[in-house]
């Protein structure tokens, strides 16, 4: 997500270095590599031009102060102006999911086929669900495609929120009605408005759109939009916001797309906030937008926020504190243990996103890992694991040449596989008696030997 941006910002601020004050001279050939760097991003060419004036503005003539460089003093300015330009300096009021009104609050979603509004939907009953606690129902308005209905049906049992079954042949604002008088008598407190979208937008879908608006009132109408359309994206976000009171946008698809122009431009064409971000296919998926951190990223400065949250919401606590309990009393680290480690892992999701929320120095280190290669070798690790019995996971001295190569062959990999799989456990429980023992610095080098642990030729013991 943006990377070619991030990259190509972090180039043209060492341009920079060195200077005493930031000058028209030394200014010039920087801003011009922003505004070449913000058009390769698909940003929209009305609002590179704004930005560029408002960094100009803000950036000539201005110290450089304390320790900081021109290059720094330069990310400054341009930090503060993306902030503003995702929408960072508008209400807080309007920046968040209002719900400030007699249950059920209905949210309107709209948007183009296959820009994710249903997906969408799931993603965001379930962070109702969990993280406002709320009783949420969901329904389609969908009447054209009954596989919408489907769709959304399955999204709502993957989120544990309530579905509305879509009456065949019934009018979408009677549907909608409908939906909205059993939320009533089940005193449930928010109702999700999936609607019907086209691969382009018409009059007949506007007008639709329109008739639910009017009868419904929705305390929120929300723009999901595909943010791999880039320039089209910003287009259709125009063009929705002028037949529709937005009150917000949401950006799906967000880690697919390296440019990132339509999370810059479109809270500027529209006039309205981008209030969530969707990445990947997961339910979980789904984070309110924080400009702020959204520039943050852009500059390489990383979201450690984002991921620390992400680590919080996704980890087992009661897990992790059992296994820190019976690590402190003395108990053995055994292959049940490690497994569990593994699992743990898996529940924070691909590496490849929260290498992205790293900040560039970090990032660029932890980038030399293929996400793809390392995804595989947990999947082959956890398949040799799942192959051992119970009693050889408490016992790992009982593996011996036979029962590895049973082992080998329940997992569909050469035995080679299962001695790296028992040498990288051999070395994490050395790890963990260095961690009670508190030999800190024999157990940093213990854990710097382990970096290259699941890498074919890095040196692991064979049994």
């Amino acid at each position: 997500m943006l990377d070619q941006l991030t990259d190509r910002l972090a180039r043209i601020v060492k341009q920079v270095r060195g200077q005493a004050r930031l000058t028209e001279a030394n200014m010039q050939e920087a801003l011009r590599e922003v505004r070449l760097a913000l058009l390769e991003a698909d940003v929209a060419l009305a609002v590179v031009r704004d930005f560029i004036a408002r960094v100009r503005e803000g950036a000539l003539g201005q110290d450089v102060i304390g320790s900081l460089t021109p290059g720094q003093a330069l990310v400054g300015v341009v930090h503060r102006e993306l902030v503003r330009l995702m929408g960072g300096d508008l209400p807080q009021k309007e920046r968040e999911l209002n719900l400030a009104t007699q249950p059920p609050a209905v949210i309107l979603l709209a948007g183009l086929q296959g820009a994710g509004k249903t997906t969408t939907a799931g993603k965001l009953g379930r962070w109702l669900a969990t993280e406002r606690r709320k009783k949420v129902l969901a329904v389609s308005t969908d009447v054209y495609r009954p596989a919408a209905i489907a769709q959304l049906q399955s999204v709502c049992q993957q989120a544990a929120i309530e579905f509305f079954p879509t009456p065949p042949h019934a009018p979408p604002v009677e549907i909608a009605r409908s939906a909205l008088a059993h939320a009533r008598r089940h005193l449930l407190d928010v109702v999700l408005v999936d609607t019907a979208g086209r691969t382009t937008i018409d009059e007949p879908m506007m007008d639709e759109i329109a008739q639910l608006h009017a009868a419904l009132q929705p305390v929120e109408t929300l723009l999901v939009v595909d943010a791999m359309l880039g320039q089209d994206a910003v287009n259709t976000a125009a063009a929705f916001g002028a037949q529709l009171p937005l009150s917000g946008i949401i950006l799906t698809k967000l880690d697919g797309d390296a440019r990132g122009g339509a999370a810059l431009s479109v809270t500027q064409v529209t006039g309205r906030p981008i209030k969530f971000a969707g990445t990947g296919e997961k339910l979980s998926g789904l984070e309110p937008f924080d400009a702020e951190r959204m520039a943050g990223r852009v500059l390489g400065m990383g979201d450690i926020v984002a991921l620390v949250q992400e680590v919080k919401s996704s980890l087992d606590t009661g897990a992790v504190e059992q296994f820190a309990k019976r690590m402190q009393s003395g108990a053995r680290f055994d292959l049940n243990d490690f497994r569990e480690q593994i699992a743990q892992m898996r529940r924070l999701g691909g590496l490849g996103g929260m290498i992205e929320k790293l900040p560039a120095q970090f990032a660029q280190a932890a980038g030399k890992v293929d996400p793809r290669e390392a995804e595989r070798q947990v999947r082959r690790m956890e398949g040799i694991l799942n192959s051992m019995t119970p009693a050889e996971r408490s016992k790992p001295e009982l593996v011996k040449a036979s029962r590895k190569r049973r082992i080998a062959s329940g997992a569909g990999v050469p035995v080679q596989e299962v001695n790296r799989l028992l040498a990288q456990y051999e070395q994490m429980s050395d790890l963990m008696k260095k961690m009670r023992k508190g030999g800190l610095t024999k157990m940093m080098r213990a854990f710097g030997a382990m970096t290259g642990m699941s890498q074919p030729g890095s040196g692991a013991r064979r049994h």
